[in-house]
Formats: C-alpha cells, structure tokens, sequence
C-alpha cells in the first residue's frame, strides 16, 4: 500500500479528481441509494414493453431480477457449504510447509534504515 498520497488534489490524473467524491464521508450510501432507484427504475420499465419468452414463468414481471437474485444468493450459500467440506486446518501440510521453514539468521541481509 502507498502512504506516499500527494496532498494535492490537483496532481491527479483528470479520472482521479472526478471521482474524489467517492473517497468522502456519506458517499457510499449515496452510491447504495443510487444503485437501487437505479434497480426500481429498470424494474418499472420491465412493464413497458412486449415479452418473447420461450417459457411462461418468461412473462411474469421483474422475472430476470428475482432469478438472479435467487440464484445468486444460491451461488453464495453453496459455497459456504462447500467450504465446510473443502477447507483444510491451519498445519495441514505440516513440516512440507513453505512458511515452516527456519531461516539461517547469518546468511540474510539486513536492510540499511537510511530516513
């Protein structure tokens, strides 16, 4: 992580000075409110016009949003099980671990502090 920031805002490329309002306070539930009227205005439009589905459950409104809200949240409960299942304890590969290794404290460089 850079702790080198340029106090001056306008050192910034164009892009980064436009978006400087992501970085103050109260502007994330701004983008929250904004992503949803966002989602209540495509839902709303869904009623404005003529469906071609191949399927009748195709034809009922928002059907797209909820399906993958659903599925989405399917997606993320099923990992969360599979992780059960999957997930390995902290030694499980033991003394073949790269991180167990000792490291011969003579043979290392120190790095020279010159601040």
């Amino acid at each position: 992580m850079d702790t080198n920031k340029p106090d001056n805002p306008d050192s910034f490329p164009a892009l980064g000075r436009a978006l400087l309002w992501v970085d103050k306070p109260g502007s994330a539930t701004k983008i929250i409110y904004a992503l949803a009227a966002v989602c209540v205005v495509l839902g709303l439009l869904d009623f404005a016009y003529h469906k071609h589905g191949h399927f009748e459950v195709e034809y009922l409104p928002n059907f797209y949003g909820f399906y993958g809200f659903i599925m989405f949240t399917a997606l993320i409960l099923l990992a969360k099980t599979l992780r059960l299942f999957i997930k390995r304890p902290e030694d499980y590969y033991g003394d073949k671990a790269i991180d167990s290794e000792t490291y011969p404290v003579d043979q290392l460089d120190e790095a020279q502090n010159d601040a």
